[in-house]
């Protein structure tokens, strides 16, 4: 399994950016995938890949939203509202149901005017 990220760059506070996590490979095994930032230390949300149940952590939930597309096989990152704090490395990881987890290669955020 591989996963590629995109959707990173340069937005004014305020603004909004939706980042994308493109999951390559057998997916049956996949449990759920989502976001860190801050190198791994700071869990963002994740989507249950089964169901496309979402979450995001109480820090975020109100500026948050994570989606899966079955289709693509691609989960989505939404965040609103963004704040200079939001700055960041984020990355997608992969859990699956047996076996380690998958790390993309990540994506900057930078949220400045």
């Amino acid at each position: 399994v591989q996963l590629v990220e995109s959707g990173g760059g340069v937005v004014q506070p305020g603004g909004s950016l939706t980042l994308s996590c493109a999951v390559s490979g057998r997916t049956d095994n996949v449990d759920h995938v989502g976001w860190f930032r801050g190198r791994d230390t700071y869990f963002v949300a994740r989507v249950n890949w089964d169901s496309g149940n979402g979450y995001c952590d109480d820090s975020v939930k109100d500026r948050c939203t994570i989606s899966k597309d079955s289709a693509s096989n691609t989960v989505f990152l939404q965040m609103n509202s963004l704040k200079p704090e939001d700055t960041d490395a984020y990355r997608c990881y992969l859990d699956p149901k047996i076996g380690p987890r998958t790390f993309g290669q990540g994506t900057q955020v930078t949220v400045s005017s």
